[in-house]
C-alpha cells in the first residue's frame, strides 16, 4: 500500500512541475514566432492549463479505467468549487469580474448542462465526446476569431501567467517544452497505475478514486495559485481561473474517455456526482447574478461551499 501511495504523491509533484515547464515553453515559442499575447493566452495558455488532467484522462481510458478519467473530470469540477473557491472567498470575499459574469460562466453552465444531457443515458459514447469536442472548439473558435476586437480582452488570470513568462531563447524554448512533454507523459502514467492500484487495494472503484484522490490532486494547482492571488490582493482573478478550468474538465477531460474507449456511468455515479457538480455550478451562478445585491462570493458563502464539499466527500467515503 505505501509504494502505491509513494508513487500517487510523486506522481502529482512531477505532473504539477513539467504541466508548468510544458506550458512555459509552449507559451515561450509561441512568442519568439511572433504569435500574439492575445493569441497565445486563448490557446496556449487556457489548453496547457489543463494538460495535466487530459492526459490523466487518456492514459486511464487507455488502460481500461475509463471511469477513473470520468472521476476527475467530475471531481475536478466539484473541487475547484467547492474547496479552492470556498478556502479562498474564506480568507477573501472574491468579486465576479465583467468578463466572467458574461461570458465565461454563461460558457460554463452551457457546458455542464451539455454534459449532464449527454450523460443522461448513463454512457459516455464516442458521439458523446464528439459533442463536448465540439463545444470546445466553438468557444476556442470564437475567442480567436475575436482577438482583433477592441472589446475583447484577455483575462486577469491568464494576463498576469503571461507577464511571469521567462525571456528564453528558441533553443530553451524548445527544450523545456520537450522535456515538460515527456515528464507530463510519465508521470501521468504512473499516476494513473498507482491511483487503480491503490482503488484495487481499498476494494472502491476507479470512479470514487477519481472524485477523490485524483480529483483533488489535480486540482491542487488551482487552490495554490487562487490563494496565492487572493494573499496579493488579485483577488478577482480567481474567480476566473477556476471558471476557465472547470469549462475545460468538462469539454476537454471529459471527451477523453468517449473518444478513446467509452465509459457506462452507474446511475448512482450520475445523480450523486454529476448532481453534485451541477449544483455547485448553478450556486456559483447564484452568487454572480442573484443572491447578493453585489457580484461577490463572501466569507460566509465561501463556507457555505467548503462545508458542501466536505459532506459531499463523506458521503463518498460512507459508501465506498
Amino acid at each position: 500500500m505505501w509504494v502505491p501511495l509513494l508513487l500517487l504523491i510523486l506522481g502529482f509533484i512531477a505532473l504539477v512541475w513539467s504541466a508548468d515547464r510544458f506550458l512555459t515553453g509552449a507559451a515561450a515559442c509561441a512568442r519568439n514566432l511572433g504569435v500574439s499575447k492575445m493569441l497565445i493566452g486563448l490557446t496556449v495558455v487556457s489548453v496547457g492549463t489543463s494538460a495535466p488532467e487530459i492526459l490523466v484522462a487518456i492514459f486511464a481510458a487507455l488502460d481500461g479505467n475509463p471511469l477513473l478519467a470520468v472521476g476527475n473530470a467530475i471531481g475536478s469540477n466539484i473541487a475547484n468549487i467547492g474547496l479552492v473557491l470556498g478556502i479562498t472567498a474564506m480568507i477573501a470575499p472574491l468579486p465576479f469580474s465583467k468578463q466572467v459574469r458574461q461570458t465565461e460562466l454563461p460558457w460554463l453552465l452551457g457546458a455542464t448542462l451539455l454534459a449532464m444531457v449527454l450523460l443522461f443515458d448513463r454512457e459516455l459514447s464516442f458521439f458523446d465526446g464528439a459533442m463536448l469536442l465540439l463545444a470546445l472548439s466553438a468557444i476556442l473558435w470564437r475567442l480567436v476569431a475575436n482577438q482583433n476586437n477592441p472589446d475583447q480582452e484577455i483575462s486577469p488570470s491568464i494576463a498576469e501567467e503571461l507577464d511571469e513568462l521567462p525571456d528564453m531563447t528558441n533553443l530553451q524554448a524548445i527544450a523545456w517544452l520537450v522535456v515538460g512533454l515527456l515528464v507530463l507523459l510519465v508521470s501521468a502514467q504512473v499516476l494513473v497505475h498507482s491511483a487503480t492500484t491503490i482503488a484495487k487495494l481499498l476494494g472502491v472503484s476507479d470512479m470514487i478514486i477519481g472524485l477523490t484522490i485524483v480529483a483533488v490532486g489535480t486540482s491542487l494547482p488551482e487552490l495554490a495559485a487562487t490563494i496565492g492571488s487572493a494573499v496579493k490582493g488579485h483577488s478577482d482573478i480567481a474567480i476566473g481561473n477556476v471558471v476557465g478550468s472547470n469549462i475545460l474538465n468538462i469539454l476537454a477531460v471529459l471527451a477523453v474517455p468517449g473518444l478513446v474507449s467509452g465509459a457506462v456511468i452507474e446511475p448512482e455515479s450520475l445523480w450523486r456526482d454529476g448532481g453534485m457538480m451541477l449544483a455547485l455550478t448553478v450556486m456559483l451562478a447564484l452568487f454572480a447574478y442573484g443572491i447578493n445585491s453585489r457580484p461577490v462570493i463572501t466569507r460566509f458563502e465561501g463556507m457555505v461551499m467548503l462545508a458542501g464539499w466536505i459532506g459531499y466527500n463523506l458521503l463518498l467515503v460512507q459508501q465506498a
